[in-house]
């Protein structure tokens, strides 16, 4: 056989009620008939013993189900066997299908990639999924099924039929443009075309894209020391991860912690005090990564004196420690609160929330990736540079560049390192 037969759990590990163990490939009918005895009508659960081919020993009681291919999720025979989910019976019966001659166990996401290199999905769908299994908050969730879902993928397609319309006419153009029946105007027309669908690829480019959803809205405390930022800190991610004291210096490098407020992911980062004469070469080192953070923040609290904080980045003045009888507030500033008493917390959380949304995908809404965004704006500049060119030949040419970056998008051009590295984001069951 060229390709090799795998299986791996694909249910949570056990101990659980039921273990799901998934088989795909060529041999998955022989396979299951080896162990159950038979091979049960396709696509419809059978109560079977399994049984160790070579000692006639029994495995366990289970449901299969056997799904011919090449409608299965990989494009491949599969078959699955729902076992008493105990760690001996999943040992067990994955050592006797190891025994078995073509079979193996599946590396991470082969089944995943299996299905994209089979024609099931495509690599957008495959992306969509890979940030479903990573979900932890409802808006990663929904985008992630969006994604997954297929809904870019039909307009990509859509896109590269209107492509291949504009190509053909271009071409028509070329092969007859010494005769009659062809329109002379047709080329502008595409030119025409070509500037409306670069148009609407634009809006697809300026929608929040989906890091931030995946990674959180990073929010960096920034400010000298003793301002409270630690403190505050530990109140936003609702634990002591922070250590607070009194003496200037305590916090030496950065401190990062994930959380979700009202379903939106954030990352809060705690940062050392801000200062000039530092107190030792440690410090030195945190101030810097301070620095650093606080430049590449999407929004930086900063708790230090009025319009002092980093440029570049969003900054919102905060009053910190303001239960404090000798604290001076800042004029202008965006928020007066104590971290200790909780005055004006609750406001910093809903305004923290409500900018997130405006800088998240809409609930639901399909974002693109890094990758996704860089193929797809070399599709609009190719279109873009077809509407500034009138010869056909040079039309031509943009539009093969348009629809080979589309093909890269959707993975019908690539690279393995490109593929090991997202289907290495995958469980080994899946």
């Amino acid at each position: 056989m060229d390709v090799d037969t795998i299986f791996a759990l694909s249910s949570g590990r056990p101990p659980a009620a039921i273990a799901l163990v998934r088989v795909s490939g060529p041999l998955a009918g022989p396979a299951l008939r080896q162990l159950a005895g038979r091979l049960p009508a396709p696509r419809r659960a059978s109560y079977a013993w399994l049984k160790d081919p070579a000692s006639g020993l029994v495995l366990d009681r289970a449901l299969v189900v056997w799904f011919p291919g090449p409608a299965t999720a990989t494009g491949e025979d599969c078959a699955e066997l729902h076992l008493h989910g105990s760690r001996a019976v999943v040992a067990a019966v994955e050592d006797v299908l190891a025994g078995l001659p073509g079979l193996r166990a599946a590396e991470a996401g082969e089944f995943t990639r299996r299905a994209f290199l089979n024609g099931r999905i495509d690599l957008a769908e495959a992306e969509g999924l890979a940030d479903l299994l990573e979900a932890e908050t409802e808006l990663q969730r929904r985008a992630a099924l969006a994604m997954a879902g297929g809904s870019f993928s039909r307009l990509i397609d859509a896109w590269r039929e209107r492509l291949l319309r504009l190509s053909a006419q271009v071409e028509a153009a070329l092969d007859f443009s010494d005769e009659d029946d062809v329109d002379d105007g047709r080329t502008s027309e595409c030119v025409v075309k070509c500037g409306a669908l670069a148009g609407e690829i634009s809006e697809w480019l300026v929608r929040p894209r989906a890091e931030v959803l995946r990674e959180g809205l990073r929010v960096v405390l920034a400010g000298p020391p003793n301002a409270g930022k630690s403190t505050l800190f530990n109140v936003l991610v609702g634990s002591e991860a922070a250590i607070t004291a009194a003496s200037p210096g305590t916090t030496r490098d950065v401190l990062v912690r994930s959380v979700a407020l009202d379903g939106i992911p954030f990352c809060f980062v705690d940062t050392a005090g801000l200062r000039e004469d530092s107190a030792g070469e440690v410090e030195a080192v945190g101030i810097a990564r301070a620095r650093t953070e606080a430049a590449g923040a999407d929004v930086v609290l900063w708790l230090g004196g009025k319009g002092e904080g980093p440029v570049g980045v969003p900054v919102w003045e905060v009053t910190a420690q303001c239960d404090r009888p000798d604290r001076v507030g800042k004029v202008g500033a965006h928020f007066l609160l104590s971290a200790l008493t909780g005055e004006g917390v609750a406001g910093l959380r809903a305004a923290l929330v409500a900018h997130a949304r405006g800088a998240m995908p809409v609930p639901g809404e399909v974002a693109l990736n890094a990758r996704q965004h860089e193929h797809l704006a070399s599709v609009r500049s190719a279109l873009e540079a077809a509407t500034s060119l009138f010869d056909p030949v040079l039309v031509a040419e943009c539009l093969r560049s348009a629809r080979s970056g589309l093909d890269r998008l959707m993975g019908q051009t690539g690279t393995e390192d490109m593929l090991d590295t997202l289907f290495g984001r995958f469980c080994i069951g899946k």
